[in-house]
């Protein structure tokens, strides 16, 4: 990548998105291996296979909207660029920790301080997500109305 080109403002954004997808074929072995009864995966994913799934879908989505607004080419800001992967890391997140502690995946978990941390991780993490995503989607949008 030439470091003047248009894209290299968002080269966080590729970043990023080969990471999440590399994440998410980590998960994708996870669920293999827990298909196959592999020794020590049931301990460490003692929740829903079903959420392990979600994480994997999510990371993998998110992977894709990276891809798509890296191919926008459209330079973001920086405050943009960086909410995005984080929050295309933490959204996915929030179902990887629920197929591995399954007390954060009950409707009204107790009062206790880790499921009270992982509420207020959950909802900084749909904060950052939609700041980021849609600070993205209005800055692309906003491109198409800009003469050449």
């Amino acid at each position: 990548m030439h470091p003047n080109s248009a894209h290299a403002g968002n080269v966080v954004l590729i970043r990023g998105a080969v990471l999440w997808l590399l994440v998410a074929l980590l998960v994708a072995w996870c669920m293999v291996s827990l298909n196959l009864g592999l020794p020590g995966f049931h301990a460490v994913f003692q929740g829903k296979v079903s959420r392990l799934l979600q994480a994997h879908l999510d990371f993998l989505l998110m992977s894709a909207l990276l891809f798509g607004f890296y191919a926008a080419g459209v330079p973001l800001r920086w405050h943009v660029r960086w909410t995005m992967v984080v929050g295309a890391f933490t959204n996915p997140s929030v179902f990887l920790l629920q197929a591995m502690f399954p007390v954060l995946d009950m409707p009204m978990p107790s009062e206790d301080a880790f499921p009270a941390l992982f509420r207020l991780y959950a909802m900084v993490s749909v904060v950052i997500t939609t700041y980021g995503f849609g600070g993205g989607a209005l800055c692309v949008l906003r491109s198409t109305f800009r003469s050449e």
